[in-house]
């Protein structure tokens, strides 16, 4: 009987370690609003704000996650979001739970308290002490101002500002020495390695960052968009997909020339294919491609290329074997019935020779 309850006990604490391990639904959803703040994308973050309120988030938990993205997102961004969690409480009719009331921290009125803490909090999240004597002025506003002030506020826990700043500077180009600080700033900070991978998975899945393998730190200003699920049978590799609306129309207004963003993975294609009725027009944005018709040599593709694909030409495309790539993709009207003709993968020997 002992026995059996000791192998009991056991199996709970390692469920419990792994429940503890697993990135919630709240921090997802502060996560997903982080990273829609982080791009500027509001239409997006209204029903993402809407489902995060239903979710259990408090109104001020979200006021203090905003807030505090402006140091990293600038005031611009941050204030929008802000406009747009108004919006929503105001449409909600006070249904949305406001949460534990903020209270102003007596820190502020202590510059050099704030000063202390601050240097305390950072290097904690650094695992080291940080002195950025280049610049004496972003040091002491780094310490004093951002891991003083601002964390000295009681509405989210250490660990779960840094699941904010992560998925922030995620969904952000041009940051990468940022993101990785602030990815291992967050074991420190409380949570574990297995929450913080699990956390990049989540924003990579959603199409939410851009800091990953397919749209890495380098890539152009064209949104990744989503997975690319619907069609993933007719790729080797993970791509995404991104619908352009012209922005001169209004939501509902239909566009007589569709656009849409397609972002392979390194390594990715899809398979042979044929467009019946249509030319396909691939215009290529960022990143390293291939383009091959049946027969012909592949040609290389890079930012500003344009490929006109005949009708009836069977074909691939995508990107080689070490770079992300970035095409628009549009058809032009030729004929009755107009049709995608899904073929048989791109064997590894061809896609090699295509790479050569």
């Amino acid at each position: 009987m002992k026995r059996i309850l000791s192998i009991l006990i056991i199996l709970l604490a390692m469920a419990t370690t792994i429940s503890a391990q697993s990135l919630t639904e709240r921090q997802k959803h502060l996560a997903t609003i982080a990273a829609l703040e982080a791009q500027g994308d509001l239409i997006r973050l209204e029903p993402a704000l809407i489902a995060a309120l239903d979710g259990g988030v408090t109104i001020n938990e979200i006021k203090e996650a905003f807030s505090q993205l402006y140091a990293y997102t600038g005031f611009p961004r941050s204030l929008n979001a802000l406009g747009v969690l108004s919006k929503v409480i105001e449409s909600g009719n006070g249904k949305y739970n406001e949460g534990k009331p903020w209270v102003r921290p007596a820190m502020w009125d202590d510059a050099q308290k704030a000063l202390a803490i601050g240097t305390e909090v950072q290097t904690k999240l650094s695992g080291r002490p940080f002195n950025y004597e280049f610049c004496p002025q972003n040091d002491y506003y780094l310490k004093a101002h951002l891991f003083g002030d601002i964390f000295a506020g009681d509405q989210l826990s250490a660990a779960d500002r840094e699941i904010v700043t992560v998925a922030a500077l995620s969904a952000l180009k041009g940051v990468a020495p940022q993101l990785a600080a602030h990815k291992a700033g967050a074991v420190n900070m409380g949570n574990t390695q297995e929450v913080v991978d699990e956390l990049c998975q989540f924003l990579s899945e959603k199409g939410l960052s851009q800091c990953d393998s397919s749209a890495d730190a380098q890539a152009g200003s064209w949104p990744k968009g989503n997975p690319n699920d619907a069609y993933a049978q007719y790729f080797t590799g993970q791509s995404h997909l991104a619908q352009i609306q012209p922005k001169n129309l209004a939501e509902g207004e239909k566009t007589v020339q569709n656009y849409a963003n397609v972002t392979f993975e390194p390594g990715c294609r899809n398979n042979w294919h044929i467009h019946h009725g249509a030319h396909q027009i691939l215009i290529c944005v960022s990143g390293e491609g291939l383009y091959q018709e049946w027969g012909k040599p592949a040609i290389r593709l890079h930012a500003g290329d344009i490929i006109d694909i005949p009708e009836g030409a069977k074909h691939w495309h995508g990107a080689t074997n070490n770079s992300w790539f970035q095409h628009l993709a549009s058809h032009v009207h030729v004929g009755d019935p107009e049709s995608n003709e899904w073929l048989e993968p791109v064997t590894d020997e061809q896609y090699n020779e295509a790479n050569k």
